[in-house]
């Protein structure tokens, strides 16, 4: 038996160094020396170490605590983590404003939307901070996991890192288990420290704050993480496990943006507390100025504001494209600008067969790397922008990402400049240019340019990269250059002669042994079995990403699906020919209708499924093997569907339930055809309640919506 006293003093330790931490760290407010701080977590180490019993997950003394890693593992995120839209005007901050009041006033009734109109232009602005963004999971107030933002859908587990941030809670103030977002970053002083380590190491030096920071959070080793001294900023509850009661009340998703950045700072979150509540865009230009002045002053990189409306009502109803949300937008400050010469104007050819003018430019630092190319987007930006080959311009990177030319100084000519016109002739193989003609005739043509010669070798190459890439069907083994050797000797030409190739049209290839060539034909095998939505990314359809591959996959091929169930009465999708013979079917205008997709994104996956020629390739890679995995297309069929016990059903949920989870019930409802909402209305047909029932509990009686237990709700399934 451990002595009581010893637990008492332990966990005094604990409480202790946590609060000089959050005084430290969060609030910068250190109330002791570092030699209190140290000599107090030396004493905790060592009893915890005499007392392994007493150790605990949520411990100071855990935060340098995790082995050495052999590789981070993927982790799938509860919810996905988008990126926002980027503006650097007020002009097209403006055009945003505009579009997302459009937007509202078709979501809602004209009442409504008076209603609503004066809060669509109340923001919450805050500083965009510069670092790699973060996701941290709590179960009970405890952090279980923490995780990189990867591509969206999947992460990377980096528990053992997130833990070495000392601003970043173990615990939370309140006992909940929730998500939560931010951004990890690395101070100025620390990146100059550790470049001065670095240089008399030999070593290179990190070229920014951004970069130290990822890298800082990838090291396999915690204790090099640590040594890094990274700090945090959370900016976004991001999910909140509901019916969760703290002192008797129901702990309820904050109803505004600036009320949430206040609930995640009373939770023990650092917040950065430079938000502001902006009235309209004339109070963020004015905000945006001010912080262009004193951002290079601060520890911290800020490379821009981030704008989201304040009501969480109003970002519900504006939802999400494809890729960001509509309520948020990033207002980016002017990038890093140098200059350069343009040597040459060369055409990059993309997998579509639009032609894009790219500068050759003679080398120059920027943003930490050096560019040698840098995009002219069409020949008309190359007209307005007079730039000519010869000229010295004035480049930036757009987004922080991608070099771009923004003016030429032609101050600077002398006369021996060339002007650059768009060749009738595709440099790649010789065909006819045209200008890209706009889906929907009433709209012309658009400004781009394109290789009419569906026989291009160039376009190919492009369809058949993307094609094979890691979020199409991700054939390990299939790189670039494997492509382009596998095209010159003529063993593919197009996406199907992939799953045609044998090992012994390998072998004789340079790059090819026994063992490569196996191993590639084995990738290709094991690619047949691929999700659906990767399908359809892959299929290299125009204007169709990643997430809106995702969106219609959700729209149109679940079990939740208006179009599934009640229009189209598809029974089952396998294969890739299933899923052309749906799309001959859909209407373009239901395509059209898809809340997020947009109009030529819908006009264009319309298009390409009523494509005789892709009709073709769809079969011929059914025929050759090619076919969805069973967990994503969650489709049943006509008679199973209409056997679903809770088919229609709205679901609202309060209270913790004796058996299940919030999330099991949730689970049980939809694999039933029933559907679970957040709130309570006249329209919901049963509230699912159980202990420490909260608000909706009263709301349901006076509604008169049914109030069920989980007994009774057991009773249903059986039905």
């Amino acid at each position: 038996m451990i002595d009581k006293k010893i637990k008492i003093r332990v966990e005094k330790l604990r409480k202790t160094i946590d609060d000089y931490r959050y005084r430290y760290h969060v609030l910068d407010d250190p109330t002791v020396t570092d030699v209190v701080y140290d000599s107090l977590m030396e004493e905790l180490r060592k009893l915890e170490k005499q007392y392994p019993e007493l150790q605990t997950p949520d411990s100071p003394s855990q935060r340098v605590g995790g082995k050495p890693l052999d590789k981070f593992h993927k982790v799938k995120h509860r919810l996905r983590q988008w990126s926002l839209n980027d503006a650097f005007s007020l002009g097209e901050l403006k055009d945003w404003e505009e579009r997302n009041e459009k937007i509202l006033a078709k979501q809602v009734s004209r009442e409504e939307y008076k209603s609503l109109k004066k809060e669509l232009k109340n923001y919450t602005v805050e500083l965009k901070i510069d670092g790699l963004k973060i996701i941290l999971e709590y179960e009970k107030g405890l952090l279980v996991q923490g995780v990189t933002r990867g591509d969206g859908i999947i992460g990377e587990d980096v528990t053992e890192n997130i833990k070495t941030i000392q601003s970043i809670p173990l615990k939370l103030n309140q006992s909940l288990t929730l998500t939560t977002v931010g951004e990890c970053w690395l101070s100025a002083s620390e990146l100059k420290r550790l470049n001065r380590e670095r240089k008399a190491q030999g070593e290179p030096e990190l070229a920014n704050s951004r970069n130290a920071a990822a890298g800082s959070i990838r090291q396999l080793n915690p204790k090099i993480a640590a040594s890094r001294k990274l700090d945090s900023f959370i900016y976004d509850l991001n999910w909140l496990e509901e019916g969760q009661v703290i002192q008797g009340k129901e702990v309820i998703f904050p109803p505004q943006q600036n009320e949430e950045l206040k609930f995640l700072t009373e939770l023990g979150f650092k917040v950065n507390q430079e938000f502001k509540i902006c009235q309209g865009l004339n109070d963020v230009q004015k905000m945006y100025e001010e912080w262009q002045d004193k951002r290079n002053n601060q520890e911290y990189g800020i490379d821009g504001l981030v704008l989201k409306i304040n009501s969480k009502k109003i970002q519900d109803i504006l939802g999400y494209t494809g890729k960001s949300p509509r309520f948020s937008i990033a207002y980016k400050f002017p990038t890093e600008k140098t200059t350069s010469v343009i040597k040459d104007i060369k055409l990059q050819v993309g997998r579509t067969g639009v032609l894009t003018p790219v500068a050759v430019l003679e080398p120059v630092s920027i943003a930490g790397s050096v560019v040698a190319r840098a995009t002219l987007h069409n020949e008309g930006e190359i007209k307005r922008k007079d730039i000519r080959i010869g000229d010295t311009v004035v480049i930036h990177k757009a987004g922080d990402v991608i070099p771009e030319v923004i003016e030429s100084i032609k101050k600077m000519r002398t006369g021996e400049e060339n002007i650059w016109r768009m060749p009738k002739k595709c440099p790649m193989c010789e065909g006819e240019v045209k200008r890209e003609k706009i889906l929907d005739s009433k709209k012309g043509t658009s400004a781009a340019y394109y290789c009419d010669n569906e026989n291009c070798l160039a376009i190919e190459k492009e369809k058949l990269r993307h094609f094979v890439a890691k979020k199409g069907f991700n054939i390990d083994g299939l790189g670039h250059k494997i492509i382009e050797a596998l095209m010159e000797e003529g063993l593919i030409f197009s996406a199907v002669d992939i799953f045609r190739l044998k090992e012994e049209d390998l072998l004789p290839l340079e790059r090819f042994a026994d063992k490569s060539a196996k191993n590639l034909v084995e990738a290709i095998e094991k690619s047949k079995i691929v999700a659906i939505n990767n399908f359809l990314f892959a299929l290299g359809i125009r204007h169709l990403g990643e997430e809106s591959a995702e969106l219609i996959v959700k729209e149109i091929f679940t079990k939740q699906s208006p179009l599934f169930f009640k229009k189209y009465q598809l029974k089952r999708i396998s294969t890739p020919e299933e899923v052309a013979e749906y799309f001959q079917k859909i209407k373009k205008e239901d395509l059209l209708n898809i809340h997020g997709l947009g109009e030529r994104m819908a006009e264009s996956v319309w298009h390409w499924f009523n494509s005789e020629q892709n009709i073709k390739t769809l079969k011929e890679l059914t025929r050759l093997g090619v076919k969805f995995t069973a967990d994503s297309v969650a489709i049943r069929d006509e008679e199973d569907s209409n056997q679903l016990k809770l088919k229609d059903k709205t679901f609202v949920l309060t209270g913790k339930l004796p058996n299940l989870t919030r999330d099991e019930a949730k689970k049980l409802i939809k694999e039933n055809g029933g559907k679970v909402l957040s709130a309570i209305s006249k329209n919901v047909d049963y509230l699912l309640t159980g202990s420490k029932a909260g608000s909706k509990f009263t709301k349901a009686q006076q509604l008169n919506v049914l109030i069920i237990s989980e007994e009774e709700f057991r009773e249903l399934l059986k039905k």
